[in-house]
């Protein structure tokens, strides 16, 4: 006589559709925390972001490699870093890591164009995504990205998180990280960056690549002097 199997129960759909989706999500979010923990005083080396760019620059040149540096805090010019807090996040010292009011500006921005274009993300949102995440823009991935801020603003201090970012931000096609920025664009250390030349570097950011390829645009020129009177209420942390 033989057995008929008997018919999947609630019990099993329960565990496939609810609770192993939940534990990969927490296992996820636990290996980020660790390495952020860990990272409270260790160099990253190379992010995500890095590695995939590096990836897709090999496609096309097998010998390709990543520029980057690491130099501590104390070794970048605060000219640097209050171009950077001006033109990217100027509640930066202030805000527990999220601009709530430009992401609200970003959302009616992209609910006119009915997609993602505008991020509103503050410095330790684009230090997340740097770290962890792909390029790719969607809510889903900016919900992640909400979650690992908050987990660097708890783990870390304030100059503690710029001074990774100032380390891995891209400033051009392979380029990492401010030393890297200073010596490809003016062959000084970062240490000896000037206001004029901090500023330049600073609006670059948003789009790195392009202006590494295209250095002399008019907005850059116009953007560069905005951000020169702006450095000066950046608050340091």
């Amino acid at each position: 006589m033989t057995k008929t199997r008997k018919a999947p129960g609630r019990w099993s759909w329960v565990k496939w559709v609810f609770i192993v989706p939940v534990a990969l999500f927490i296992a996820v979010q636990i290996y980020f925390f660790v390495q952020i923990w860990w990272w409270r005083d260790h160099e990253p080396g190379t992010t995500a972001f890095m590695r995939q760019q590096l990836a897709a620059m090999q496609e096309t040149n097998p010998n390709a490699k990543l520029v980057q540096q690491w130099v501590p805090y104390e070794r970048i010019s605060n000219n640097l870093k209050r171009a950077i807090i001006a033109s990217e996040d100027a509640n930066f010292s202030d805000h527990d890591g999220v601009d709530w009011e430009a992401l609200e500006k970003a959302y009616e921005r992209n609910a006119k164009r009915n997609k993602v274009t505008h991020g509103g993300s503050t410095i330790t949102q684009q230090l997340a995504k740097n770290l962890f995440l792909s390029g790719s823009r969607s809510y889903l991935r900016k919900g992640q990205e909400l979650i690992i801020t908050y987990m660097l603003e708890t783990l870390m201090d304030k100059r503690r998180i710029f001074e990774i970012y100032l380390n891995v931000v891209e400033f051009g096609r392979g380029v990492y990280g401010a030393e890297a920025a200073a010596r490809h664009y003016y062959r000084i250390p970062a240490a000896k960056l000037g206001a004029s030349q901090a500023a330049r570097l600073a609006v670059m950011l948003p789009n790195p690549r392009y202006y590494d390829a295209h250095r002399d645009t008019r907005y850059l020129s116009r953007r560069t002097a905005v951000i020169l009177r702006r450095m000066g209420s950046a608050d340091l942390p």
